[in-house]
């Protein structure tokens, strides 16, 4: 007898809603900017989204009704992984400026965003197998020499995306068991490697020294010759590296409890670059209020709750470590995205899952929700 599928409605609308808020919200962020900075109809940035959300909600169903059972093969987990390394050796050769984008004609993909699912199959493929030895070298060595080697591919162009990929991995094994000793020896070299990434790109040290030391008090001291900050400010693009974090505050704090209504952004008018991407949750706060940013935090808590559910209800191993993987992912992101856009993180260019403009983010994101959802539907 053919085992009857259960949906989780209330994740699967709850994603269907927040895609539709994301892209209400990119239509009134953007409108103005299309056409005063790019010439372009106020419709441009809107339509683009519109195509991608339609692609990815495909994606997102195909993935749902296929039952996960079938990516636990090693083909599917190290083809995965594969795949996306190579796109990431070949956007870095052909994107000589930004290392970020593969363009064919209209359209671009950003492959450190399909890292994310990749690297969810990698690891519900391989704790699985291991769940039992966890502790043991030859479990440790190939997690750490995989999430190295994608983590550094990924960090020479997009540094917030690799932390979202190290803390994901290092919620996961936490969870399956690894052994404290471990977790502080990953911590500490996932902190030097940091440091190196942000050091390597003067514009990254920027906004960390803006953040940690607005007034440059401190690097005065252990820097009088200011040999550090000139270093840092090479490649600058605007001289304050706070600047659009401080701009997203205004915002959000200018929304009050009801925001100002849809459309009525001031921040968008210039003030707040690019605020339809990184920085759309403090258009969000600006338009919708204290209470419209508290019903999308309620948004990635269903998430988070859905995933939970679904990580202890499954009825494998592998199902067991995917909901988790994708569960982590998507709301460390968001939790990060968040902090950066009310100052509390230093600015490190990660797009809000599900709402943020951009195709290869929508895309990655919706693929790992047909994962998850795939999980709570094939669960006997």
């Amino acid at each position: 007898m053919a085992q009857r599928l259960k949906t989780d409605w209330f994740l699967f609308l709850t994603v269907l809603g927040m895609v539709c808020f994301g892209l209400v919200m990119v239509y009134s962020s953007s409108s103005i900017l299309a056409q005063l900075k790019y010439h372009v109809t106020g419709t441009y940035f809107f339509f683009r989204q519109l195509g991608w959300a339609v692609f990815s909600i495909i994606v997102l169903l195909i993935c749902m009704k296929r039952d996960y059972r079938k990516w636990n093969n090693p083909r599917v987990a190290f083809a995965s992984l594969g795949s996306v390394l190579l796109l990431l050796l070949a956007v870095y050769i052909t994107d000589s400026t930004s290392h970020r984008w593969l363009k064919a004609g209209p359209l671009s993909l950003q492959p450190s965003e399909l890292a994310k699912p990749a690297l969810a199959l990698f690891l519900a493929f391989f704790l699985c197998r291991r769940m039992n030895d966890i502790n043991n070298r030859h479990t440790l060595g190939p997690i750490a020499i995989s999430i190295s080697v994608i983590a550094l591919f990924v960090a020479m162009a997009d540094l917030g995306t690799a932390v979202v990929l190290v803390l994901t991995t290092i919620a996961v094994v936490f969870v399956a068991g690894i052994d404290y000793r471990y977790l502080a020896v990953c911590g500490a070299l996932g902190m030097l490697l940091g440091t190196g990434f942000i050091v390597m790109k003067p514009y990254r040290l920027a906004r960390a020294i803006d953040f940690a030391d607005k007034d440059h008090k401190l690097l005065a001291k252990i820097d009088p010759n200011g040999h550090i900050l000139k270093y840092a400010k090479q490649t600058a693009s605007t001289s304050d590296p706070g600047y659009q974090q401080r701009q997203a505050k205004i915002a959000v704090g200018s929304g009050g409890f009801m925001g100002l209504g849809l459309m009525q952004s001031k921040q968008k008018m210039l003030y707040l670059p690019e605020a339809q991407t990184d920085f759309i949750y403090g258009i969000v706060g600006e338009e919708t209020g204290f209470l419209g940013s508290l019903v999308l935090l309620g948004g990635f808590v269903i998430v988070l709750w859905r995933g939970l559910r679904t990580y202890f209800r499954a009825s494998d191993g592998f199902g067991r470590y995917l909901a988790l993987s994708v569960t982590v992912c998507v709301v460390v992101q968001a939790f990060i995205n968040i902090s950066v856009v009310l100052d509390l993180v230093p600015n490190k260019g990660i797009p809000l899952p599900f709402i943020s403009y951009g195709g290869s983010s929508l895309l990655s994101t919706l693929l790992l929700m047909g994962m998850l959802l795939s999980v709570s539907e094939h669960t006997a």
